[in-house]
């Protein structure tokens, strides 16, 4: 399906990103469902690494997938999360993303139109007490020095995720959605598109065709080429 992305953006007024995994492969980390993802070839299902059975039962564990699959504090924004900040720089676009990379951060979107729907991997406490470490605390040792628990305050699986009233009201106001890098599978991230208006409009950006309801225009091929073509006004 043909789809002029660069005209949708223009006339647009409210602009939402949704984003996904795929959204970060160029910056060098991989994402989750793809026949490379992290949840391939795995020996304990990632689904249970990331839960809250996990943290409780095997902590050590979680750790241990976290420190092996998840720390890339080195990974630098492509040009989709360039692009994308540069649009909340002109109080068009706000972004409700399920990575916990903070690449939208880092790229420079301004914070306060950024949901990072399932947390930040280096955003690092203990919940003996919410007090915050430093996330090279964490690298270090799972363990405070009183032996307290760390975690990353991020969405495992039996957690709500952050800020979704406010997601459902963002969808909600969008007269352009653009869903990028994601296999939309996850709820309740794929529930909003349900508060979209019916006026509008919505494309998906993607590898390969997502499960989305037929008034989803979707793109297939590689959002970076996709993104290195749109010019930012």
């Amino acid at each position: 399906m043909e789809v002029d992305l660069q005209a949708l953006i223009n006339e647009a007024k409210h602009i939402v990103f949704m984003t996904g995994a795929g959204v970060s492969t160029a910056s060098g980390i991989p994402d989750y469902r793809s026949k490379n993802g992290l949840y391939h070839n795995q020996t304990l299902r990632p689904e249970y690494l990331l839960s809250t059975d996990a943290l409780r039962d095997e902590p050590a564990a979680m750790y241990q997938f976290i420190m092996a699959n998840m720390f890339y504090p080195q990974a630098q924004p492509n040009v989709i999360h360039d692009k994308m900040a540069a649009l909340t720089h002109q109080d068009k676009a706000k972004i409700i993303t399920q990575n916990v990379d903070g690449l939208h951060l880092k790229a420079g979107a301004i914070p306060e139109n950024v949901i990072e729907f399932h947390g930040n991997i280096y955003d690092i406490y203990a919940p003996l007490d919410n007090q915050h470490v430093d996330y090279q605390a964490y690298q270090a040792n799972m363990l405070r020095e009183d032996g307290a628990l760390l975690r990353p305050n991020i969405t495992l699986y039996g957690e709500i995720p952050f800020r979704v009233d406010e997601a459902m009201q963002w969808v909600n106001d969008a007269d352009l959605i653009v869903i990028v890098g994601t296999s939309f599978v996850v709820y309740p991230f794929a529930g909003l598109l349900e508060y979209a208006q019916p006026n509008a409009k919505v494309v998906a950006i993607n590898l390969e065709r997502i499960p989305a309801p037929n008034f989803v225009k979707q793109m297939l091929g590689d959002a970076v080429n996709v993104f290195n073509e749109l010019k930012i006004k």
